[in-house]
């Protein structure tokens, strides 16, 4: 969860001024307000999500350690793969998260034989992702989606048109899995290099190499 924070600052002469941070993880922005306030000229300082949400410093806890058991701090990498010699998809999804404590990395694929176009298989890559984010009980929170697919990314973060009848009933399904899981849900576009890993395991799929694995990253990830 990305947050900034804002607060108002008062000189000993009595002087003040606004200011607002960059975006931080909420608990990186919690340890560094702990410090604003103990110079004691740092005051009304509250949080502001990307939804301009306003938190108190004592809200923002609470949220942080409701959640601490629970899947947080998402990312979620997606691929699909097309081979229009045998008709066949492959589909791939990379998510990271933060769980008591604790970095995981999740990866997952698929083959399916009912799509016709790339496009297709990358929106149902990312479906496939949110069936994975279902599983691990995400709900109500932010979730960062990360593709190399122009044509998807752009269509959800509604800067292009979606016409194509296939692919419209995509993006509702995709919109409709969100919903249900009141996730928040934020895109970026990236090169296919920096999507190599959800890229490699649609390619596996295609060659029929099945990859379902959860694992425990180091701290220093």
């Amino acid at each position: 969860m990305e947050i900034r924070i804002e607060f108002t600052y008062k000189t000993p002469k009595g002087k003040k001024t606004t200011f607002s941070s960059e975006e931080l993880q909420a608990d990186q922005a919690i340890l560094i307000a702990e410090d604003l306030e103990k110079t004691g000229r740092s005051k009304n300082l509250k949080f502001i999500d990307r939804s301009e949400n306003t938190w108190t410093m004592k809200e923002l806890k609470e949220f942080l350690k409701g959640i601490e058991t629970e899947p947080h701090n998402v990312s979620v990498y997606f691929d699909g793969g097309f081979d229009l010699e045998t008709r066949h998809s492959g589909l791939g999804c990379v998510i990271y998260y933060e769980q008591n404590g604790k970095s995981y990395r999740l990866r997952k694929n698929a083959s399916v034989e009912q799509l016709e176009t790339n496009n297709e298989a990358e929106y149902a890559a990312l479906h496939l992702s949110l069936k994975e984010l279902e599983l691990l009980e995400v709900h109500h929170l932010p979730v960062k989606f990360i593709g190399d697919s122009q044509v998807i990314i752009n269509q959800l973060k509604g800067e292009w048109a979606c016409v194509e009848g296939e692919l419209s009933k995509w993006a509702d399904r995709v919109e409709e899995k969100l919903k249900k899981l009141g996730i928040d849900s934020e895109y970026e576009l990236i090169s296919r290099k920096e999507n190599r890993e959800a890229d490699q395991l649609a390619t596996q799929a295609l060659s029929g190499i099945t990859i379902e694995s959860v694992i425990e990253l180091p701290s220093n990830r």
